[in-house]
């Protein structure tokens, strides 16, 4: 008998689908963004996705499609924008999303979970609930917790690089239950050793921007990590399996883009650019429009192949280059990054939109947001063994 699973704030499916390959059986999904429920329905076609605002989602849309003795787990890893130092330097940014949490412990008292996991990213442990009051938003989310019977809990900042993810992403978590006999632990580190872009993109053949090419057949040279993204076996997903590449399609470039990007060496970024060339070199340089007027300081970074790639955002297109070729990355390039298996399909949004909507997302965006599959898999295995199972 497989754990249940309702799924917060559910994205693409990052969580669901590591959750899957470590046995759970996610039975309602909750998301806002259409794009994003496109695609998690492709995907998992057997979930009961609610395409709603959290806050208005009823136990009578989520009760008859769980377990009438509850579900196992609630995860729910609420929007991260208002606890991001990313673009953010006043941390000023407060609004109603960084108390959406309650929304995750409300669904969780709704379908009688035995455990809740929260996660976001490693910055809201600073974050105050108001610019001049000193109580913390993680402080307030254990309290309530705590209130609502989830007293035992542990807390944890993983790095998805040490579970197989060729990814320095650092995220944090909390695993709650109400269970007080449960000894909770965090998954352990699987390996030392880090997957590198080389690994991830070994197999994945290059695509010419502005050529219109997309490539649908794999290279022959493989990594243990490529054969994993292409393993349906360990993912569930036999029903989804193809032999074809998808979405390793090019993207337009300009010429002058292209010429930024030829001056990258592999570790450096638009900033070291702006480092090398001074005065008048790069005042041509801004006349051509090689180099933009301002910099920005994550923007342009050419992956290091033979190491990790930093984290992934929602501004992949723009914020990385692939490390051998002058191009950005493909769409397929940035999931391998992810570790979304190479039969998941992206259906949902276009495959760019302005930054500017908050209720659509194009599949960059879809990718840079998620949870990593296999960082999610370790928390499933995880939690597998402390509910009894094996």
């Amino acid at each position: 008998m497989a754990y249940t699973h309702i799924d917060c704030f559910s994205g693409p499916g990052g969580i669901c689908t590591g959750m899957h390959a470590a046995g759970f059986d996610t039975k309602v999904a909750i998301e806002y963004i259409k794009s994003c429920v496109d695609t998690y329905k492709a995907n998992h076609p057997e979930v009961h996705v609610i395409h709603s605002d959290i806050r208005n989602v009823t136990a009578e849309q989520i009760l008859p499609y769980i377990p009438a003795d509850g579900v196992d787990l609630v995860t729910s890893g609420m929007p991260c924008e208002t606890f991001s130092t990313a673009g953010n330097t006043s941390r000023s940014f407060y609004d109603d999303r960084q108390f959406l949490f309650r929304e995750g412990i409300r669904i969780a008292q709704i379908a009688k979970a035995k455990m809740i996991l929260f996660e976001n990213v490693p910055a809201i442990v600073t974050k105050t609930v108001e610019k001049n009051d000193p109580t913390l938003i993680v402080d307030v989310l254990k309290y309530e917790l705590k209130e609502a019977g989830y007293e035992n809990m542990v807390q944890v900042v993983l790095d998805a690089s040490q579970f197989g993810v060729p990814q320095r992403r650092k995220r944090f978590f909390i695993l709650a239950t109400k269970d007080k006999k449960i000894n909770l632990s965090v998954p352990e580190v699987i390996s030392d050793k880090i997957v590198t872009v080389d690994e991830a993109f070994i197999d994945l053949l290059n695509v010419i921007p502005n050529s219109e090419k997309a490539k649908d057949k794999y290279g022959k040279k493989s990594s243990d990590y490529s054969k994993l993204m292409r393993n349906d076996e360990f993912w569930k997903r036999q029903e989804h399996h193809t032999d074809k590449l998808t979405y390793q399609h090019p993207m337009r470039h300009r010429d002058c883009t292209l010429e930024r990007f030829s001056l990258l060496k592999q570790g450096e970024s638009l900033k070291d650019l702006f480092d090398r060339y001074q005065g008048k070199e790069r005042e041509k340089l801004q006349e051509r429009r090689v180099l933009p007027k301002k910099m920005f300081i994550k923007r342009n970074y050419r992956l290091v192949g033979k190491d990790a790639a930093p984290t992934v955002t929602s501004h992949c297109l723009d914020e990385f280059v692939h490390p051998k070729y002058d191009r950005a990355l493909t769409v397929r390039e940035c999931a391998r990054l992810q570790s979304f298996p190479d039969s998941y399909d992206f259906c949902g949004g276009p495959y760019l939109t302005p930054h500017l909507h908050n209720d659509i997302q194009d599949k960059y965006e879809q990718i840079g947001d998620a949870v990593p599959p296999l960082l999610a898999y370790a928390w499933g295995i995880k939690i597998s063994e402390l509910l009894g199972g094996k």
